[in-house]
Parts: C-alpha cells; structure tokens; sequence
C-alpha cells in the first residue's frame, strides 16, 4: 500500500511539474508545444522536453566571447609567433569545449587558419547559451565560407559525394586527405 501512494504522489508531483511548465510556456506558446501529447509520451520525458523548451525560450543571445567570465578575448592572429598561437589555440579549444562548444572539421585548416577562424567568426557570433545538461553547439568549420566544396573534398563519404553531385549536377572535387590531423574534443553521443 505504502508503495502505491509513495507511486500516486510521484505521479501527482509530476502533473503540478507539467503544469508549471505549460503554464510558463503560454507566452511562447505555438505548434510545437500543441505537438506534445501527454498519451504518447511518459510524462517525466514530457517535462524534460518542455523543461528543455523554457531554457531555450529564457536563453539569452549572446557573443560566444561573452559567455566567460572574463570575456573571452584572444589576440590578434598576425600578432602571435607560431607557438604561442599554438599554445593559445589549443586553450581556446578546450575552454569552448568547457562551455559546450565543439568544433567539428577542423582537419583541413593550419593552427593559424583555425585560429583565425576562432577570432574572426565563432567568438563573435551571436548563439542562444543553453545551460543544458546534453546540450552542445557544434560549429562546421567546413561550411565556415557557405561554400560546399571544403567538405566534399575532405569530410563527405562517397555517398554524401554522390547524392549531392546528382541533387545540384555539378562536378566533384578531388576527395583529398585533410592535412591536418587533429582530436579535439567531442560531444558524448
């Protein structure tokens, strides 16, 4: 008996969670939230998914270089030697990786390339700071130029090669090895 009210007033608590929740949502309230239904999904899952949904909502938009503290603030790349670049460049890598940030295709890109591409573009953008258990940003530094061919020539299999010479019908590139071989860290799967 004790274990069916100890099952009854979990259930309870996770009703007033839900509740909550919705009720917090109301103002971001659209289709996606109306998608959720209670019959097809555990209702801790329902929580978590709309608990996820509210710090997405609630997130601030900040420069990537503002989500340390202190600001996260690199030197100019034409003002470093090689192994100071280096040796800041593998710390910027880990401190973003600190804050979820993962760095994916890298292998095609000199330290300083992607050092510069650190300065330059990922510590300035504008990005939602989820403060998500699971919750990872993954930067494309293939696709870093809105040009395709970096990653078709370095990163893509020869499906992913294939499907996409036949969907935009223009020539391949060479498939090359990336010169630069690196193991940054990765997300958990």
């Amino acid at each position: 008996m004790g274990d069916h009210l100890g099952r009854e007033s979990d259930e309870i608590d996770l009703l007033v969670r839900n509740a909550e929740l919705r009720n917090e949502l109301e103002p971001y309230y659209d289709d996606s939230i109306s998608r959720v239904n209670i019959h097809r999904l555990p209702l801790a899952v329902e929580n978590e998914y709309l608990a996820c949904m509210l710090a997405w909502e609630m997130a601030p938009v900040l420069p990537i270089y503002r989500w340390f503290e202190p600001e996260l603030r690199l030197p100019r790349p034409e003002v470093l030697r090689d192994e100071e670049l280096r040796r800041i460049l593998w710390d910027t890598i880990n401190r973003l990786f600190e804050k979820k940030i993962v760095l994916e295709f890298t292998d095609h890109l000199s330290d300083r390339e992607l050092y510069r591409l650190i300065y330059r573009d990922i510590l300035p953008a504008r990005e939602k700071k989820l403060d998500l258990r699971n919750n990872y940003l993954h930067w494309d530094c293939a696709f870093a130029n809105g040009d395709p061919e970096v990653w078709l020539r370095y990163y893509a299999t020869e499906e992913e090669r294939e499907a996409w010479a036949t969907m935009y019908r223009q020539p391949l590139p060479p498939r090359e090895r990336p010169p630069y071989p690196r193991r940054l860290p990765q997300a958990p799967m």
